[in-house]
């Protein structure tokens, strides 16, 4: 996130207003400001809002479900647009229900995200003034409440889980608002197609089974026994949702569906870990997700104990394994994705 976009949006947070709620995303920061006065905070990411609320933040996490906030109760929205177009395009409709008249809706966004788009949207739904601020490429955008607009925008009904089933293949649950939702990811499908063999068991597996990072919950659906002492595990409200949804429509009568930040807050130890880990973080890539994965894997790893892990070519992961992991094997490679098998657990923090 740029300096610029943050700076705006604390001098927008250090204003004396009245109600107000502020969205953040993965692109804020959690020591950006001390908490502020008559400002509530949600977000979708479990680490982020975690951080806030030891802070002294008022934060709650949430998928960006405003339905708890009655119409015309807020007085000011502040939002740093976040990279999904249906993400914003919800926050916008529901900005016109919550606020106030006259109320406001503070949007922070560089050019290159979109915000003069955003901006012109949300005037149109809103119905009131438009005031802009701008410094280098990033905007701050004020808009008011007026006459809103009731043709909503196109938010692919943002809330709501759908059905997604690919050819030749189950049906699933997932939303908008997860990474690759209307997809099977190919490097998931990969490690499927390799478990038994990585393993040594037939599938489906059996035994605690932890999925790290899960998301809609494609691995363990795919891996994992109904019967099997299964772990899901997610930063993001979202997959948290829709791995809930999918597992107990799939009848994993032993599964349990926990918010971690890869992991940090689960306890005991797992024979199986199945891992896909993100490299992306908001607008940009962060170098070092793939460490706080494994260094998680380390500590939830049984010493007899097999982790699965899937990751684009280009992630030196058997390097960053090292000094983790006893035994570290590249079991596959296609040429686009590269499957590692992590073993024996090494300096296990107590």
């Amino acid at each position: 996130m740029a300096d610029t976009a943050l700076n705006l949006l604390v001098e927008e947070l250090r204003q004396p207003d009245g109600r107000r709620l502020w969205i953040v995303d993965e692109n804020i920061p959690p020591q950006l400001l001390p908490p502020q006065p008559n400002t509530q905070v949600i977000g979708n990411r479990f680490d982020l809002i975690r951080a806030m609320r030891q802070q002294g933040w008022n934060a709650e996490l949430s998928d960006f479900d405003l339905s708890q906030w009655p119409a015309s109760s807020l007085e000011k929205l502040i939002y740093r647009v976040s990279k999904e177009k249906a993400v914003v395009h919800h926050l916008i409709n529901e900005a016109a229900r919550v606020l106030r008249p006259d109320g406001e809706l503070i949007l922070i966004g560089d050019k290159g995200e979109g915000i003069k788009t955003y901006a012109r949207k949300a005037q149109q739904r809103l119905g009131g003034s438009k005031e802009e601020q701008k410094q280098g490429s990033v905007w701050r955008v004020t808009v008011s409440l007026g006459e809103a607009d009731s043709a909503l925008l196109d938010d692919q009904d943002y809330p709501l889980l759908r059905d997604f089933q690919p050819a030749d293949a189950e049906l699933y649950l997932t939303k908008p608002g997860l990474f690759g939702w209307n997809k099977i990811d190919r490097g998931s499908a990969f490690l499927v197609e390799n478990l038994a063999a990585m393993t040594g068991q037939a599938l489906p597996l059996e035994g605690r089974i932890l999925d790290l990072g899960c998301g809609f919950g494609y691995l363990a659906l795919n891996a994992c026994a109904t019967s099997a002492a299964l772990t899901c595990t997610d930063n993001n409200a979202a997959a948290l949702i829709a791995c809930r949804a999918n597992l107990n429509a799939r009848q994993f009568t032993q599964a349990e569906v926990i918010a971690s930040d890869a992991g940090d807050s689960l306890e005991g130890t797992f024979d199986i870990i199945l891992c896909n880990p993100p490299f992306h973080a908001g607008f940009g890539v962060e170098g070092d997700l793939t460490d706080r994965f494994l260094r998680q894997a380390r500590r939830l790893l049984d010493s007899n104990g097999t982790a699965c892990f899937v990751v684009n070519q280009h992630i030196p992961l058997e390097r960053k394994a090292r000094g983790l992991f006893a035994r570290i094997h590249c079991h596959a490679d296609n040429g686009h994705f590269k499957l590692v098998q992590l073993k024996e657990p090494v300096n296990k923090p107590q």
